[in-house]
Formats: structure tokens, sequence, C-alpha cells
């Protein structure tokens, strides 16, 4: 569903469904978010991010985003929060399954992408890392913020491209195995909320084209910054995976 964006001023005088998101550029964790809210048909209106904004962080309680506000409740700003919170409000269609263990697993595949030490952020820590060394990445002002926020080091840079690959490597082969038995999602024959993880954490390797998401140009160098090691494990089939989720379920363009 589409949304609104509106002030600050407007979002906390409201009821309902708000959230603080990232402009300018697609986070996945944002993305994810909205597609999530899109799925389950939620009305919600957003608010950017200013992070040095003090009525929004005294707000939500933080200084990043996805924040989710929902009447008068506590922010939800952790994936797992904002996916769970979704499932109860609205239960069908459903992004986890029921059984235990199936929930576990696709649970389990999303912190993979979502979490610490995941995708998302291990690609992010990547990209401060190629800043730092003058190989692309982020431009300098964003890397020495982002490296101040995440607690960067020349180590963790360093073994992030490895990591990075071995995670690509993993999805690819799940995503490889579950074509051959007849399904184009992660997890079983429908999808589930790693299917949208694993659709919008391919931003930070290949955004979608201008026409479909605008976005600030410089971002757009960084998110498409190469290297050997990480376009050997980008298999084709992440791609596609992501195009089919966005042609299928998912709302174009972004709005950012």
């Amino acid at each position: 569903m589409a949304f609104d964006y509106v002030s600050l001023e407007d979002a906390i005088a409201r009821d309902g469904t708000r959230m603080v998101v990232v402009s300018g550029g697609p986070s996945p964790w944002g993305e994810a978010a909205k597609g999530i809210l899109h799925v389950k048909g939620l009305d919600w209106v957003a608010v950017r991010l200013d992070p040095t904004n003090a009525a929004l962080t005294d707000w939500t309680g933080v200084k990043s985003a996805p924040a989710l506000m929902h009447d008068g409740e506590p922010a939800r700003s952790n994936w797992a929060e904002i996916l769970l919170w979704a499932e109860e409000r609205v239960p069908s269609p459903a992004l986890l399954p029921n059984d235990a263990e199936a929930r576990a697993q696709v649970m389990g595949l999303a912190h993979e992408i979502c979490g610490e030490g995941g995708l998302g952020k291990t690609r992010r820590l990547a990209l401060v890392h190629a800043g730092m060394k003058g190989e692309g990445g982020f431009e300098a002002r964003a890397t020495r913020y982002l490296a101040a926020k995440y607690g960067y080091s020349p180590e963790t840079g360093a073994a992030a491209r490895g990591r990075v690959a071995a995670l690509l490597g993993m999805l690819a082969r799940r995503l490889k195995a579950q074509r051959e038995a007849g399904s184009d999602y992660y997890f079983g024959d429908a999808m589930t909320a790693v299917d949208i993880y694993s659709a919008t954490v391919m931003a930070l390797f290949r955004p979608l084209p201008p026409e479909l998401c605008e976005m600030r140009e410089g971002l757009r160098v960084a998110f498409g910054t190469r290297d050997p090691e990480t376009d050997a494990a980008l298999d084709p089939i992440l791609i596609a995976h992501r195009d089919m989720m966005y042609e299928r379920h998912l709302e174009l363009p972004l709005s950012l």
C-alpha cells in the first residue's frame, strides 16, 4: 500500500502506525519494513530520519531508522520486533510458518541477513573499510560517520569481505536448491520474511535502476562498489530473486 510522508509534529500528533525511515537511499532494513507493511496491507505514514533532531530522538528513543511507532506503544526499531508486530497484527498473509521448526529456520536465516554479523551490516562494514582505504565505498564524510557509529576497526573491516562472500554463497545455494525443487522462494512454495529481507539487502550490491529507485548518486556509487571476492559470490540467482520479489510482491518505484 502507498504511504505518505508527514512532518514530525504531524506524526507525533497522530494515532495509528507511523515509521521513521531513511531518506535518499534504500536502507535494506527500512525497505524491508516498508515491504512487510505493504504485504500486510497496513496503513501508515512515514517520517524522514534526521539524527540531529532531538525531538525525533526523544519521541522514538533511537537515532536510527526504521523506528515503528504505533499509538502510544514504545518504538520498535529492531527488524525482528517489526516483523513480529506485523505478524501479530495481520496474521495473513503469513510471513512466518506456523510449524515451530520451520519458523526457527526462517528466523535464523533472517538473522543472517538482518542481524548482527549478518549480510546487511557486514556489507556496510565492508563499504566503510573500502572508504577508509580510498577503494570506493562511502564518501569520506559518510565513512567517518558510519565508522564512529558502528565501531569500525581495520581488523573487522578487513574481515568483512570474506564474511559477505560466505553469506552470499549460502543464500545462493539455498535458492538453487529451492529452484531445483520447483520453488522461487527460500522456504516452501510461498513467500516468507526471508524473501523480503533478501530482496532489499541486494540494494547494497546492485541498486535498482534510477527509474525504480531515485537515490543520491554518491550513495548509488558506494553501494555499487565492486571487488573480485564479492563479485564471485554474488550469484545471478540472488538478483533474479530480488527482481521477482519486486515484480510480484513489493511496491515500485521505491519512495525515498
